[in-house]
């Protein structure tokens, strides 16, 4: 049996997210899900790959907010709504897409790149943005916010137990970022996920997630290692590239709860040999 164990929310690409019991799904992934973003001044994404100083601000919602702060000072903090009010809006880039994006707040963006010494700004992806994931891999021209490529990550706690029994040092799970993390049956089953049900709604386990150096840093003190990427290259790889975790679309919108079943409706065969 595999149950649904933890359910997480990041509602600003690359900054910390958050915990939640509950989380609705919409057309382009959890609700509020990454949709904000910081660009530089040439109005392209900021991740922690170039940025670790990222991982030390945190995220929250209070009430229609949106909170962001530094995990070493929860009292230096800056608040936007969750529904910017501005009409300004600007094209971004996020890998190869360009997307529209509203801007948010000149406070939020002064006080952003004071944190991160870094001019930036805040954006926002509005509704009428249909940002498609990639097409090789779609089922029906599903869209997502601003994530990497898809609109949920799904990760087995097996398989993040089995990788803690090979390194030195055990890691938590934010090193991975997944929205979705179940309990039960062996490591990387979630690899041949192809056809799952969570409470009724349809999903689909289309691309293993190729992991990158965010993996590498303490999300607590934005320090970098080699770990786990040393480690997982060991055993999850393939043409060059470190695979740990799968990229999930969805035919239905409505409610994930933590405790809910996972059904595995149909399976497929492992690209990697773990399983």
């Amino acid at each position: 049996m595999y149950t649904i164990s933890q359910l997480f929310i990041y509602p600003v690409k690359s900054l910390g997210g958050f915990e939640v019991t509950s989380a609705e799904l919409t057309d382009r992934g959890f609700q509020y899900d990454r949709r904000f973003m910081l660009v530089d001044s040439s109005n392209h994404f900021l991740t922690q790959r170039k940025h670790a100083v990222m991982s030390l601000l945190q995220t929250a919602i209070e009430g229609n907010n949106l909170i962001i702060f530094h995990k070493n000072n929860t009292a230096d903090k800056v608040k936007v709504p969750l529904q910017p009010t501005s009409v300004a809006t600007t094209n971004v880039q996020v890998w190869d897409d360009t997307c529209e994006a509203q801007y948010v707040s000149d406070l939020a963006d002064e006080w952003l790149s004071d944190k991160l010494s870094i001019k930036c700004r805040l954006v926002y992806m509005p509704d009428s943005e249909m940002r498609l994931v990639d097409e090789r891999y779609a089922n029906n021209k599903e869209i997502t916010s601003f994530s990497d490529g898809y609109p949920l990550l799904l990760i087995g706690q097996a398989s993040l137990d089995d990788l803690n029994n090979r390194l030195a040092e055990p890691l938590s799970m934010d090193r991975f970022r997944p929205n979705v993390v179940f309990t039960g049956g062996v490591p990387y089953v979630e690899d041949t996920m192809e056809h799952i049900l969570i409470n009724e709604i349809e999903m689909f386990g289309v691309k293993l997630c190729a992991r990158c150096v965010v993996t590498t840093i303490n999300q607590a003190t934005g320090k970098k290692a080699n770990e786990p990427l040393k480690t997982l290259a060991g055993y999850r790889m393939k043409d060059n590239n470190i695979f740990f975790g799968q990229n999930i679309l969805f035919k239905q919108t409505g409610i994930v709860k933590v405790g809910e079943a996972l059904k595995i409706i149909s399976a497929k065969s492992p690209l990697l040999t773990d399983i």
